[in-house]
């Protein structure tokens, strides 16, 4: 049943029937929690009266965009925020009344009963620190073991949490795993000390599909066979139908709605959940999503913007042979097409994108662009083709010269390639901002003035300053919330409608790759894997590669999720791979980070000692 109450700024709250009753054990709560910034140009009220249960072995998803209060909530719990927030209500963790500890315990509050797995483990993780020292130094400080059975019990972890070679990995720098293996050393050093709970901060949001499906079940294996609980805390919904028992959906600083899973994402009662699910793409619709369209028939007879023939790209290395980033690839981009490169982190989607640009070398191998062959064209050369080709990176943020106002880097381009006077220049910015649905008020304006979605529109528009025949889009929506997302996918596919640009679309997103695409080419390790139309690709893959992507790609129904789910560990087994699990059980698990051990007092300072040190790191 679902009841409504109001918010406290009037708006209904819809309630639904997976609220714990009275009486039942609650490892985090929120209640009535408040939180206002002090800023110089006043207060900023971020979170207003948040009410919110995490049982043990329950996963609650706290879901909503950017500015929402999502993590500032999270924060409190861990008393991580700054010295301008000012706090009201309560959070009790494991029945421990956070704003009342001291500061020594507070310390032993964390690691000991409540964990957090950060968004970007490589800034969570210290770069100059070995993946080892790191482990065994969270596992000191909190009393669990120390020394040569500190290094032991790490290893162990790192073998639990489906890391190979842990005794190898141990010795390594964060800088020196991938992606997914960071994500994994930072949830073994979260349940090192076995909390109670865990609030993993957008856990997946950098990662493959592949990858984030790995630590998907990893964290769903950790509630299930450790009781823990989980925190999650996202804006990806198809995350949510994957992982979620309870959902709440945070808007402005309140939570608008809430109830199972299944009742927030298949019978959304507030207007702003149902936003939030009408701007995801799904997997599997293909075209006609969210009122886009896209020109379905290219003229086979169009000219060729891209062709690629047997193309290597290396990368020297001193002292070492070179690395082979792109090795062998062959395919095509029409005039008018768009197609899409996919892959996961490393497969060489970039590297070609770059060498489109002219940026890297090719080694051998041709790459014709509009008609020339960009492998036998000197600098002068390269400029001028430049000129008709436009490109949106994957940072926005990090792509604009933040010392320039918006209107100037807009027509940059014009400037450089010595188009037009400043009169005809400030009119084609007008016109472009007119065509991403920007107000001509930015023009003056700073990149850090306006909102991640609104610099990605103006990286858009700044891509087409002059007129490209080729649109070069490097992960162009993978940092934007799902409702931002959806309006610059619009504007991206009326824009290509309009101006008729060939693309070379890079992305890890299939979904948006399935809305878009005319062709799709899958790369693994450098190597084309499977290449064709959309439809063939997305809805009938041939290769064990493509349908592994495709399956650990989540959508925003659990139901169906769940299917997805059971169908790609019926596939990874089929294929001879292995699903990612916590390899212990609880009393394993238990056993062996305390068993036998020299456990270490600290009862006074949260800290103990670490002489004991096999490797002689310190």
């Amino acid at each position: 049943m679902t009841t409504t109450t109001q918010s406290n700024s009037g708006q209904p709250v819809y309630t639904g029937s997976g609220t714990p009753g009275e009486g039942e054990e609650v490892v985090l709560s929120f209640d009535d929690v408040d939180v206002r910034f002090g800023t110089e140009f006043g207060s900023v009220h971020a979170v207003k009266g948040v009410d919110l249960r995490v049982r043990p072995g329950e996963v609650v998803a706290l879901v909503g965009e950017s500015g929402s209060g999502k993590s500032v909530t999270s924060m409190t719990a861990l008393r991580l925020l700054p010295s301008n927030a000012t706090i009201g209500g309560r959070v009790t963790v494991a029945g421990k009344e956070v704003g009342r500890l001291s500061e020594a315990n507070m310390r032993r509050l964390r690691g000991n009963d409540v964990a957090m797995v950060f968004q970007e483990p490589m800034t969570a993780l210290n770069p100059v620190l070995t993946v080892g020292t790191q482990m065994v130094e969270s596992m000191e400080l909190h009393g669990v073991v120390r020394g040569a059975a500190a290094w032991k019990r790490a290893i162990e972890l790192l073998e639990m949490v489906g890391i190979p070679e842990p005794d190898r990995q141990m010795k390594k720098y964060p800088h020196e795993l991938s992606g997914g293996q960071r994500q994994r050393v930072v949830i073994a050093i979260a349940i090192s000390c076995d909390p109670k709970v865990i609030i993993a901060d957008e856990p997946t949001t950098a990662l493959d599909v592949t990858v984030q499906a790995d630590i998907l079940d990893l964290l769903r294996s950790l509630k299930d066979k450790l009781n823990t609980g989980i925190l999650l805390i996202t804006h990806n919904m198809g995350v949510v139908a994957d992982m979620a028992d309870r959902v709440a959906v945070m808007f402005k600083g309140e939570i608008v709605e809430r109830g199972t899973v299944e009742e927030v994402l298949l019978h959304a009662k507030h207007d702003y959940t149902k936003v939030l699910l009408g701007s995801v793409p799904r997997m599997g619709a293909g075209r006609g999503q969210m009122g886009i369209s896209v020109r379905e028939e290219i003229a086979e007879d169009a000219p060729m913007a891209i062709e690629l023939d047997k193309l290597v790209i290396e990368y020297q290395r001193l002292g070492k042979s070179p690395f082979r980033a792109v090795d062998d690839v062959s395919f095509s981009v029409r005039q008018g097409e768009i197609v899409g490169l996919v892959g996961e982190s490393g497969s060489g989607k970039s590297t070609i994108g770059r060498c489109a640009l002219g940026l890297i070398p090719a080694a051998s191998g041709e790459f014709r662009l509009l008609g020339q062959d960009i492998t036998r064209m000197n600098r002068k050369e390269k400029k001028a083709l430049r000129r008709r080709i436009g490109v949106i990176f994957q940072d926005p943020a990090a792509s604009l010269n933040p010392r320039l106002p918006i209107g100037e880097c807009i027509a940059e381009p014009l400037v450089v390639h010595k188009v037009g006077d400043k009169k005809a220049r400030q009119q084609k910015v007008y016109e472009l901002l007119d065509a991403v649905q920007l107000p001509r008020e930015v023009f003056n304006r700073y990149p850090h003035e306006v909102s991640g979605g609104q610099r990605q529109r103006i990286s858009v528009a700044r891509a087409l300053t002059l007129d490209p025949e080729l649109l070069v889009a490097d992960e162009p929506t993978s940092a934007l919330d799902v409702s931002v997302q959806a309006k610059v996918l619009k504007i991206f596919a009326d824009l290509q409608e309009q101006f008729g640009f060939a693309c070379l679309f890079i992305s890890h997103d299939l979904a948006v790759v399935d809305l878009l695409a005319h062709q799709v080419v899958v790369l693994q390790n450098g190597k084309v894997v499977e290449a064709g139309p959309r439809a063939q690709i997305m809805e009938n893959p041939r290769e064990d590669y493509t349908q592994r992507l495709i399956a650990a790609a989540p959508v925003p129904d659990p139901i169906e999720q769940e299917r997805r789910r059971r169908q790609r560990h019926e596939l990874l087994r089929e294929q001879g791979e292995e699903i990612v699990t916590l390899h212990a059980d609880a009393e394993t698990f238990r056993q062996s980070i305390s068993g036998g051990a020299d456990v270490v007092d600290v009862e006074a300072e949260g800290t103990g000692s670490v002489d004991d040190d096999p490797q002689g790191r310190r």
